[in-house]
């Protein structure tokens, strides 16, 4: 999977495995998951609509998040990174925004070249999956 705001893949896993390794993987590059919405259980709880296994992670590097706060302190409106793992009928999908989207956004060599770098550790975050 790849648009123009995010790039993932069909992993081998069931969804709880799958959110389980993810968050392994993001924690080998340096991300901690700060947030974690269950979508499912949220549409099931304020509108009883039943849909499949889905959630967001709000994935967030400290390091890389201070840089670019120094750099751009409005850059919050765009942290943490999020990491969509669902089930659909392909199987377990795991999704990665991508942070180059900040590169159109945000008008700052600084924040480019951060967002380049956060890229690549998803990447590898995603490839090890």
């Amino acid at each position: 999977m790849q648009n123009a705001y995010g790039f993932g893949k069909t992993v081998p896993l069931d969804f709880a495995a799958a959110v389980e390794r993810v968050t392994e993987e993001l924690g080998k590059q340096g991300f901690g998951v700060l947030t974690e919405i269950d979508v499912q259980a949220t549409l099931k709880k304020k509108l009883d609509k039943d849909v499949p296994p889905y959630k967001i992670l709000g994935a967030c590097n400290p390091n890389f998040a201070h840089q670019a706060l120094d750099a751009e302190p409005t850059i919050g409106l765009l942290l943490p990174c999020n990491v969509v793992v669902r089930q659909d009928d392909a199987g377990v999908q795991v999704e990665f925004m991508d942070p180059a989207i900040m590169s159109k956004l945000v008008d700052n060599p600084q924040v480019q070249a951060l967002a380049g770098q956060v890229r690549e550790r998803l990447m590898l975050a995603m490839e090890a999956l």
